[in-house]
């Protein structure tokens, strides 16, 4: 059993999913916003707030396609949202 665990912890630490490029898309009625798309986004407006690039340490978004809005907390201080 120990010889398991300790494969199944390399096979992690190697690669597979966790080191696998990864692609979201969040779909909703007919318009489509790719991930990499909605953290520009969401970079550009903070940015526009006075907050500096090198300042950002922790994203939390929360996508709420019903309202046709993302919105997001920086550092866990700064909110703002923009559309979706």
């Amino acid at each position: 059993m120990a010889r398991k665990c300790s494969v199944e912890r390399a096979e992690l630490a190697a690669g597979g999913f966790a080191t696998a490029k990864k692609n979201i898309v969040i779909q909703f009625q007919g318009r489509d916003r790719a991930e990499d798309n909605l953290l520009q986004l969401i970079r550009r407006d903070a940015l526009s707030k006075g907050i500096r690039d090198e300042e950002i340490e922790v994203v939390d978004v929360y996508i709420k396609p019903e309202e046709q809005t993302v919105f997001y907390v920086i550092n866990k201080q700064v909110e703002g949202s923009i559309g979706f």
